[in-house]
């Protein structure tokens, strides 16, 4: 497997260019389904997670092609031909993702066998409110052999959906069946992260009505029939505050190109906070620390409180800071897996449930340490940046999944790290 070798000690000067987030892209991929014209995506970032949507998508027979663009990467996406409705185990278990197929195939075809998802093991991310919400807009749902089996032979009907806890990809499902079932559908406790935004955005372009974007509330008018267009996938959140956690770590000075503030505005709290100082610029947001960082107390919430996805880097960072600081993991319940890998590097972390206790220490040491997942991985690249001496970072390959050309972004800012490969760069296998 690929490894990171990382000295660390050097201070990030420079600038580093935020890709499109994968999380927004995913289910802009899936809309595809939605229409037989062509959906273009640009700022497409090229990662595992991408390439594994990709898959899925031309086994169900779209043809995709890659292009350049000058907003970066551009996708080009038609679903005019589907001849296959099953999103197999194979595919479906690397990602959980592609679990956000069964809306639009159910909405279009009136049919979609989807085999129950995988991903990173954080914790349980169960799909129940998926297929109730479908169940209410007229779907017959069964679970047979780990797959789900949805029909809608009279196609889906407008329904009032009421979420029980708010769900990213629950919405982002539900959002898209609904752009072509009959009637209105009103989506309540709906996600309001700026991806499920960014999604609702593109559907207005392919035909559309929504309102209440951004909000809790969402109100589609479901139509008979989508057309193509064209949409520039949003930055991402994630990988901005990831970056500007590493420049704070090191007391860098990091200029985030493409980063919004609007759109990030807990992690640039929190930031804050832990003595950071984050101020926007005409090209995104400059990040730098100019003394001793401090301790901070944190909570992860729904957007638009502190990301469960930033959690991991701000332990990181929090664990050279003075004095002592409380994370409280609120959405997943397996996610300090970090923690005992930053302990190897000389963290003091204790945990107890959901809480964290993080006392700063001094600085930290290099050693071998082992990603669990995919915010795990670069929480301890992000420690890696500021350790004292080497760190070898193992089973890199969730890397891969989140963030396009880390490496690369990092070394053009002075960072002192070496992938190892033992593997093939990443391919769509078709097309």
């Amino acid at each position: 497997m690929d490894k990171i070798h990382i000295i660390g000690g050097v201070p990030l000067k420079g600038a580093i260019t935020i890709s499109g987030a994968k999380n927004a892209a995913l289910p802009l991929m899936a809309a595809c389904l939605l229409t037989d014209e062509t959906l273009t995506l640009s700022n497409v970032p090229y990662l595992a997670d991408i390439v594994t949507m990709a898959n899925l998508l031309a086994q169900h027979g779209v043809t995709l092609s890659f292009r350049p663009h000058a907003q970066g990467r551009s996708l080009a996406l038609n679903a005019s031909k589907i001849h296959n409705f099953t999103a197999p185990y194979d595919l479906v278990r690397t990602m959980r993702a592609s679990v956000l197929v069964l809306g639009p195939l159910l909405a279009r075809f009136g049919e979609a066998k989807v085999s129950l998802p995988g991903g990173c093991a954080i914790g349980t991310r169960p799909i129940d409110l998926h297929l109730k919400a479908l169940e209410a807009m007229g779907a017959e749902i069964k679970l047979e052999d780990g797959y789900v089996h949805a029909r809608a032979p009279h196609g889906l009907q407008g329904a009032t959906i009421q979420f029980d806890k708010v769900s990213v990809g629950a919405t982002e499902n539900i959002l898209m069946a609904a752009a072509l079932a009959k009637g209105d559908t009103v989506i309540r406790n709906a996600a309001r992260e700026p991806e499920v935004s960014d999604l609702a955005h593109c559907l207005v372009q392919m035909g559309v009505k929504i309102d209440g974007i951004g909000s809790d509330e969402l109100r589609v008018s479901g139509v008979a029939q989508l057309h193509g267009a064209a949409h520039v996938v949003v930055a991402d959140r994630i990988e901005a505050g990831s970056f500007a956690a590493a420049a704070a770590i090191t007391g860098g000075d990091v200029e985030l190109l493409g980063a919004r503030a609007d759109m990030m505005q807990a992690t640039v709290a929190a930031l804050t906070d832990a003595g950071v100082t984050v101020s926007e610029t005409p090209r995104g947001l400059r990040v730098s620390t100019t003394g001793r960082l401090r301790g901070a107390d944190l909570m992860t919430q729904p957007y638009p409180g502190f990301a469960t996805d930033m959690q991991a880097q701000m332990m990181a960072l929090l664990s050279v800071a003075d004095g002592a600081s409380m994370m409280t993991e609120t959405i997943f319940e397996n996610r300090y897996m970090h923690a005992p890998e930053l302990t190897r590097m000389g963290a003091n972390i204790v945990l107890h449930g959901a809480s964290a206790l993080i006392r700063g220490v001094p600085k930290l040491r290099g050693a071998e340490v082992m990603a669990t997942d995919l915010r795990a991985s670069v929480s301890l690249v992000i420690a890696a940046l500021a350790a004292e001496g080497e760190t070898v970072i193992h089973r890199v390959y969730h890397l891969d999944r989140g963030y396009e050309r880390l490496e690369e972004k990092l070394a053009g800012c002075g960072a002192r790290i070496e992938r190892i490969w033992s593997r093939k760069p990443l391919q769509v296998e078709a097309a």
